[in-house]
């Protein structure tokens, strides 16, 4: 699938708002502790995606109450739905300039309903190509991987059953999943009510 990114201006994948909060103390720590060490643009954005992917767990996985949204509280908190697990790892990558997006597919969810997923998109300088990245986090039947240049999500787009891949790159998240998250303050409020398309 051809991505297409919102903007060709690279620095509007780099920003900080209220959401991607990446100069919060919490955030700026754990982005120096992971940026440590690596030997190349690959080996950072891989080090930052795995540790959103395995040490931040999917709410829906461990039954969490809480709906966590900012960047800073997902991290406080240790877990998020796909969403806010993205935030994340966009909030941590932007602060060590890798220029990070938002991607989203349409996929049939445990109950067969079609409900938006959401993902990243990083730009990597060393190819000059974005790749998607799903930090939804692994369990059976799930082995999201970044492995560039090939593409491993949590999730193959079944076309014949209304599945749907977006190709646009946004640099800011869907404005109504955002206010659905700091809406509804309990997961079992939130799953039905989140939003079925992007607008």
């Amino acid at each position: 699938m051809q991505l297409i990114p919102e903007s060709s201006d690279l620095t509007y994948y780099l920003n900080s708002s209220r959401i991607i909060d990446f100069f919060h103390p919490s955030i700026l720590k754990i982005a120096a502790d992971l940026g440590q060490n690596t030997s190349s643009e690959v080996a950072l954005v891989k080090t930052v995606y795995e540790f959103v992917r395995d040490q931040i767990q999917h709410s829906n996985d461990i039954n969490a109450e809480r709906v966590t949204c900012k960047a800073s509280e997902v991290l406080k908190q240790g877990h998020g739905i796909c969403f806010a697990k993205s935030f994340l790892l966009a909030a941590i990558l932007r602060y060590l300039a890798i220029p990070t997006g938002f991607c989203y597919q349409k996929i049939l969810n445990s109950d067969s309903k079609l409900v938006l997923h959401g993902l990243n998109a990083v730009y990597l300088k060393s190819t000059g190509n974005w790749i998607r990245l799903d930090a939804r986090g692994n369990k059976e039947g799930i082995n999201a991987q970044f492995d560039p240049p090939r593409e491993i999500l949590a999730y193959s787009i079944r076309a014949e059953l209304g599945e749907k891949d977006y190709e646009t790159i946004y640099f800011y998240p869907d404005e109504e999943i955002i206010n659905t998250l700091l809406k509804y303050k309990t997961l079992d409020k939130l799953l039905p009510n989140l939003p079925v398309e992007v607008f």
